[in-house]
């Protein structure tokens, strides 16, 4: 997956455990005083051992000066999102813009309900979550004119008065796991919020690659969203695992989940005061060091084959993909001379630097199918030179994501071929249409990409049955390998015919009508 671009962050996830306040107020003051940029606090309103998540941001954000303040992440089923919007804008401004605002969409049901609140299906969740949403931008949103409305289903605000307004633009974070908590992530929300325990670092490939669509699919930029990672670990001599070893571990893993898989902020939970230094001291700046290095290696121009032309317009600054014609497999799916190409387009265009950024988003997010399924080819390598026990699985799972037994990469596999065909289905249900109908001209190529489609998709469904058989019959490797080597060269002629036939066309009308 691609690194957003986002300065990376590190912060804290604090215990509110009630009882100690002396203790807490000093934990909040040595994150600062280490230099780290946040401390955040779970919000479970009926735990009764807890203090209050939004009186103690309050009281810590008086006693510290510099560091950022969030709940991580807010209960709104039991508070109403007028009220968050107004509490959060206000100690925004009374702390000097240093507040940000993790939001979910509620958990533990009957603890909720023994608060007074109302029990929710999952959709009816996210759903209220949504709507809560407008209500808190609407009350910040001082510039509008007239009192705020938001006719919802689970929240309504009939003529409420906006303001205050906060200090700062304050970032929304959701908490999300599942397919329509990271939709609604990519459609509105200014981060993504997950916990180590219960997402696996491999699967942030996924949460990604749904939360891009999802923002594309609403008109905004995949790089809007900023990718986050509650983490957790212990600081060893020696490496045992993911995040379980020297610093220098740690500094490693961390680099390539923000290279990878594009985390800019990583929050370490735990009270240990010596992690919280070590973790401060010596991981953040080394990171930070690291990911700073790679993202300034200067880029190496593109080569192009003899077939490839520069794009006619040169100053749209997007080259398409090289295929370099190399091919793993004997089997071919279609005759690639016989692909049509998209008419000249006008002479005269001028490209915004909002159509250069669409252009290149269907680059990059090819490039992440290209990364995935490198990663797939390196999985299926390693699984052949050996079988691995569970066991010995796990702990490699734990220092190396890519090296997994066969039932992890069955799991794997199936996670990219769904990734796959929903990128897909958004390109024949939207984009296509539009394009079809913007420029007739590109009709022909449309057909074609959508008839390469289908085919991909059958050699999907080959890939799955080989896994099956893969997991009932390790000795079925090779029909696997050779299955991945249709799929590879498919799917990375089929990239560069499709980048180098939309690229341009993306770049001047967008993904759909009135975009540009």
């Amino acid at each position: 997956m691609p690194d957003y671009g986002h300065d990376l962050m590190f912060g804290a996830f604090l215990n509110p455990a009630a009882g100690r306040p002396q203790n807490t107020v000093a934990l909040a003051q040595l994150c600062e005083a280490v230099g780290l940029d946040l401390i955040s606090y779970q919000d479970h309103p009926y735990q009764a051992s807890f203090y209050d998540t939004w009186t103690l941001l309050s009281y810590l954000a008086a006693a510290t000066s510099t560091i950022r303040i969030a709940p991580n992440v807010l209960n709104l089923p039991l508070r109403p999102p007028a009220v968050v919007a107004r509490s959060a804008a206000s100690l925004d401004q009374l702390s000097g813009g240093r507040v940000e605002l993790g939001l979910g969409s509620g958990a533990f049901w009957d603890a909720i309900e023994a608060m007074g609140g109302q029990r929710l299906r999952p959709a009816e969740a996210v759903q209220a979550l949504k709507e809560a949403v407008a209500v808190i931008r609407g009350i910040w949103d001082t510039t509008a004119r007239g009192p705020l409305r938001v006719d919802g289903r689970f929240h309504h605000v009939h003529g409420a008065k906006r303001g205050p307004e906060p200090a700062h633009d304050i970032g929304i974070w959701l908490g999300a796991y599942k397919p329509r908590m990271l939709a609604l992530t990519g459609q509105i929300a200014d981060g993504w919020l997950p916990s180590m325990g219960y997402l696996e670092p491999e699967q942030l490939a996924a949460g990604n690659a749904a939360i891009d669509e999802a923002a594309i699919a609403a008109g905004r930029a995949p790089a809007d969203i900023r990718r986050m990672l509650n983490i957790s670990g212990s600081f060893t001599d020696h490496g045992a695992g993911l995040l379980q070893g020297p610093s220098t571990l740690w500094v490693e893993q961390l680099a390539e989940l923000a290279l990878r898989d594009g985390i800019s902020a990583f929050i370490l939970g735990g009270d240990d005061p010596a992690a919280l230094e070590r973790f401060a001291g010596e991981v953040a700046p080394a990171v930070r060091e690291l990911v700073d290095a790679e993202r300034h290696v200067p880029e190496q121009p593109r080569e192009r084959s003899h077939e490839e032309t520069i794009p006619p317009h040169a100053d749209l600054g997007v080259p398409p993909t090289l295929d370099t014609g190399e091919r793993l497999s004997p089997t071919r799916l279609w005759d690639e001379d016989s692909r049509p190409s998209r008419p000249d387009s006008p002479a005269d265009t001028e490209y915004s630097e909002r159509g250069r950024a669409i252009g290149q988003h269907l680059v990059d997010v090819h490039d992440q199918l290209r990364t995935e399924l490198t990663r797939i080819r390196d999985l299926i390598t390693q699984v052949r030179s050996g079988a691995i026990d569970a066991a010995a699985a796990r702990s490699a799972i734990n220092e190396m994501t890519m090296r997994q037994n066969n039932w992890t990469l069955g799991a794997y596999c199936a996670s990219y071929c769904r990734i796959l065909t929903e990128h897909h289905g958004l390109e024949d249900d939207a984009i296509f249409p539009h394009l079809r109908a913007s420029e007739p001209g590109l009709r022909p190529v449309i057909d074609r990409l959508v008839d390469e489609h289908k085919i991909i998709h059958g050699v999907l469904d080959d890939v799955d049955r080989a896994l099956v058989d893969t997991v009932e019959q390790p000795d079925g490797l090779a029909e696997l390998q050779s299955t991945m080597d249709v799929l590879t060269d498919a799917l990375l002629s089929h990239l560069s015919y499709e980048e180098r036939e939309l690229v341009e066309p993306l770049a001047r009308l967008g993904f759909y009508a009135g975009q540009i």
